[in-house]
């Protein structure tokens, strides 16, 4: 198959920027794939500690059999992260029958943005991913693994554990989802019941009644928001065995495929024939195939400020124009809720990623030659999982879809760009995801109000203050501010104005959930407002014009260039809710075309 232009113009754009940070990366990681197997350069008494609580002593002291290191994000408030419950010893039992052994080698931090949103919680959720980068690390420094599995699916889990995969770049790495619930109450009956209760039409009881019909078992949350990116970006970036993403918790199927990588994982240690290192395969064509996955999936945009942060621990520097040239280039071959009425098991009914992954190579849109934990080739991942009389095989994936309302292919797809661009102007960089908005919201010019936080916009809501088109500011929500929130909790109430027939979109500094769909919302703006940037400098009234279309985001005052910004006062988010904690996080975050985060 031949590349399509854009694609190889920006990978090779990437590989060149990145040409130093990454050199420098493989040589550190060369340094520590010298010494060899870990366990034989550690003392008799250093083997001693790390084993004493294992009934396998003699296995892991001969150190010939590889040893896999656990790192698990379980708990039992996250759905998705239930099933991990029993992961460990699963794993155990596997690798014993693979000829290795396996410890928990540390547990890492996994807080639910479903809990938080909207509340003093949410400050701290970008900066998790940092936390579980950094405990993952701590777990790891024992230094006695020749291979580690990964237990994570959310928000900032996945890639807060791919930075510390990425920084043990000569220890294998595969990751092991636990499958989305099962479908429940449909996702687009839930933002109406949501919507309704904004707009005081019912009560907290069938708000309560609708939210526990939707979130109802263990499981991933069946919308497509960020865990369930995070998934899709793992088959894409070849750390999934193939097909592994979205199979139901608790099934047969569910547990032959964790079997599976950890067979996987035993295999391709430095002690066998097969090393695949995870700093072979996390390279510039793997981010790439990541950013086309994002685009042609309408995936979530928190992971165009986690993309960047997982890239730099590789030694790799994205920009976010290679976002936005990615986006220009890709089709949207899939709808899943937000940007259409399915869930992700629908989505996998219908095809998957098998069927995605197939499209996107047909078309030149995927980087082939790749490495992944399964073998050489980016094509593996066309097939998808089967338990058959003789165990776990892997058969040809559907070459159609099995409902075109929900996948499409290459040559028919819903729209002919992933529908996440760039937006600049003299309010700085912003992104905006306009695969759910309706083509006539794609730009707006109107007043602004500002807003220096979302609890603002909802009194000025109960208090009917919105009676006319609005471009609905808020500012002070990036990561030197107050950590960057996500502003999902405000989606209903300006989906309520749109239903009113006010022309409404967002500008922030902040983040919207990885959910977000109807409402235009220029997001992740930078400069931020607590560093000067010029949301800082915006008053109520002023005019301001979105241009999804343009890709411009501009206020159209005259006077706006030579207006000083208005100071930001920390003390909100300073303290309470374990905020003072993270002080130092949010003086020394990285800007968000970064990652805004502190690790990279």
């Amino acid at each position: 198959m031949t590349l399509h232009p854009v694609i190889d113009r920006v990978t090779d754009r990437i590989r060149a920027r990145s040409a130093q940070t990454r050199a420098a990366y493989l040589d550190k990681i060369a340094r520590a794939a010298r010494e060899g197997p870990r366990r034989a350069h550690l003392s008799c008494g250093n083997q001693a500690h790390a084993y004493a609580a294992m009934d396998d002593k003699a296995d892991l002291a001969g150190t010939n059999k590889p040893n896999i290191g656990i790192v698990t994000a379980y708990n039992d408030m996250l759905s998705a992260h239930r099933p991990y419950e029993h992961y460990p010893d699963l794993i155990r039992r596997a690798a014993h029958a693979a000829g290795a052994t396996a410890q928990v080698a540390g547990g890492v931090p996994a807080m639910c943005d479903g809990v938080t949103q909207g509340r003093a919680g949410m400050e701290l959720s970008l900066f998790s991913r940092d936390v579980i980068a950094l405990a993952a690390g701590v777990a790891l420094s024992h230094d006695v693994f020749d291979a580690a599995v990964w237990l994570g699916i959310c928000d900032k889990i996945v890639p807060g554990l791919v930075i510390a995969a990425a920084t043990f770049g000569h220890v294998p790495a595969v990751f092991l989802p636990g499958g989305p619930m099962p479908s429940g109450l449909p996702n687009d009956e839930k933002a109406r019941v949501r919507q309704d209760f904004a707009a005081g039409k019912i009560g907290r009881e069938a708000l309560m009644a609708a939210e526990m019909a939707s979130y109802h078992s263990p499981g991933t949350c069946t919308f497509y928001g960020t865990a369930n990116s995070n998934q899709m970006l793992m088959e894409f970036m070849g750390l999934h065995l193939p097909g592994a993403s979205f199979i139901n918790p608790d099934t047969p199927l569910r547990e032959a495929l964790t079997v599976a990588g950890v067979t996987r994982a035993a295999q391709i240690t430095r002690l066998g024939n097969d090393w695949r290192p995870v700093s072979a395969i996390l390279d510039e064509r793997a981010f790439v195939n990541g950013l086309v996955g994002l685009m042609a999936t309408g995936g979530s945009t928190n992971l165009v400020i986690h993309l960047p942060a997982m890239a730099r621990a590789a030694g790799v520097i994205l920009d976010l124009q290679d976002v936005h040239d990615l986006s220009q280039a890709v089709p949207l071959l899939a709808r899943v809720y937000p940007n259409g009425l399915a869930d992700v098991n629908h989505f996998h009914a219908a095809g998957g990623l098998g069927f995605l992954i197939g499209q996107l190579l047909e078309a030149g849109l995927l980087h082939e030659d790749v490495r992944t934990v399964a073998g050489d080739g980016l094509s593996l991942y066309t097939a998808e999982p089967r338990l058959t009389d003789a165990g776990l095989a892997w058969v040809p994936g559907p070459r159609d879809s099995l409902n075109d309302r929900i996948l499409r292919p290459a040559r028919d797809p819903f729209a002919a760009t992933g529908g996440l661009n760039m937006l600049s102007g003299n309010l700085g960089r912003a992104v905006i995801k306009v695969s759910a908005v309706k083509p006539d919201l794609h730009v707006i010019e109107a007043p602004a109000r500002i807003f220096d936080d979302q609890d603002q916009v909802r009194a000025a809501f109960k208090a009917g203050q919105f009676t006319q088109d609005t471009i609905v500011v808020v500012r002070f929500q990036g990561p030197r501010a107050n950590g960057m929130p996500e502003l999902h909790s405000l989606t209903p109430t300006l989906a309520v104005l749109l239903d009113r027939g006010l022309r409404v979109a967002l500008v922030t500094d902040g983040r919207m959930s990885g959910a977000s769909g109807k409402v235009p919302a220029a997001i992740h703006a930078s400069p931020e407002a607590a560093t000067g940037g010029p949301l800082a400098r915006l008053r109520d009234g002023d005019r301001v014009r979105l241009d999804a279309v343009a890709g411009t985001l501009d206020c159209l005052e005259p006077d706006f260039a030579d207006r000083a910004p208005i100071p930001h006062d920390p003390a909100p988010s300073a303290e309470g809710m374990g905020r003072e904690l993270f002080a130092a996080f949010r003086a020394h975050a990285a800007p968000v075309d970064q990652g805004a985060g502190l690790v990279v």
